[in-house]
């Protein structure tokens, strides 16, 4: 059976070279001085190649997508929030009272939820048939990193079919940007663990305070990634989808496969904070093309997001000193991203304008 993670993947190319180099002559073209709209201009470049027109399509309306799992290395102590608040911020999202529901609706987003590996029963919080709830668990969290893998190859292999199918449905649906979210207790040590593993770079160097934990937490978490990455040594050699399986989650193994289909589906997909740079890694690592179809919406605080962003060579849109994850900073990108391609579509050229260029 060919799985919808694989068919995406092998439709991903890279991003088209002639609408790139027409987006590159008619920023020279437009009544300003080269360059001085800055990151504006590289950004609507970059939807050129992506869409593989230019001027670009306005990336809207956008869809975030928040995939949300639980993980068994809080059994570690990694983080002083007990594992049920995965479970009750899915309500809260579903219920519009989260940071990125609020957002969205900003945005003129769609937002929708994906239990791929929640913990808690969600049937006791009464979200049955909750709108924008979608049920795909693969299983309810995953093990604990720090003693075993955290999901088998195929339970990750699982994940990274949700995420795809999840991409292409939006897409289907009307979307033309895609946001990724993430929800799970816990992540930010997966997360840095798979930075670590992925860019070579130590835990310590990598490994932040997540949701805001002391000294002597955050040793231990820098530590038990650590103990991760030696038990899984072996595993860590054969290759990214093997990596994903010993220490990532599986809210990360979707994200992969979102990032993935967003790409095949030739839409801007918009990255959020440390825990989507880290299945970007992923990801880039897979299917190297995925990187031309991805936009940094924003610098995590996490000092692993530096770290993967630097590694894949990518500039984040956005710098606000944030670290809630849930696809915030990256939704706070949008309206930049908007007007980097409407500024390619709706700015006049000196000559239509009958501005004089300098000499």
């Amino acid at each position: 059976m060919t799985r919808s993670f694989d068919i995406a993947a092998a439709a991903v190319g890279p991003p088209d070279s002639a609408a790139l180099a027409d987006a590159v002559a008619r920023q020279s073209r437009l009544t300003k001085p080269a360059g001085a709209l800055g990151r504006l201009e590289s950004v609507g470049i970059q939807l050129c190649g992506i869409a593989g027109c230019c001027p670009p399509p306005r990336p809207v309306p956008a869809a975030v997508a928040v995939f949300a799992g639980d993980h068994g290395v809080l059994a570690e102590g990694v983080t002083p929030w007990p594992q049920e608040v995965t479970g009750q911020m899915v309500a809260n999202f579903v219920a519009g009272g989260a940071a990125i529901s609020v957002l969205a609706r900003q945005a003129g987003a769609s937002l929708t939820v994906v239990d791929v590996g929640i913990a808690t029963d969600l049937s006791v919080l009464g979200l049955d048939g909750a709108p924008g709830l979608r049920r795909r668990r693969v299983r309810a969290g995953t093990g604990n990193l720090a003693v075993a893998s955290a999901m088998t190859e195929e339970e990750a292999r699982q994940a990274l079919d949700v995420g795809t199918e999840t991409a292409s449905e939006l897409v289907a649906g009307g979307a033309r940007c895609l946001v990724t979210g993430e929800m799970g207790i816990g992540n930010t040590t997966p997360a840095a663990a798979l930075i670590a593993a992925l860019t070579g770079k130590p835990p310590a160097e990598v490994t932040g305070r997540g949701t805001g934990i002391d000294d002597s937490t955050l040793a231990r978490k820098v530590t038990v990634i650590e103990r991760a990455l030696v038990l899984h040594a072996a595993a860590l050699a054969d290759g990214p989808l093997a990596v994903l399986a010993a220490v990532g989650g599986l809210e990360i193994a979707a994200l992969v496969g979102f990032i993935i289909g967003g790409a095949a589906a030739r839409v801007p997909v918009v990255v959020d904070g440390v825990i989507a740079d880290a299945a970007l890694l992923v990801a880039a690592s897979l299917v190297p093309d995925v990187v031309g179809f991805c936009i940094a919406g924003h610098q995590s605080a996490e000092p692993g997001a530096a770290t993967a962003l630097d590694h894949l060579g990518l500039q984040a849109v956005l710098d606000l000193g944030m670290r809630l994850g849930e696809g915030s900073g990256a939704c706070l990108a949008l309206p930049i991203i908007e007007a980097s391609a409407r500024i390619l579509g709706e700015m006049a050229a000196f000559d239509s304008a009958g501005v004089t260029e300098k000499n």
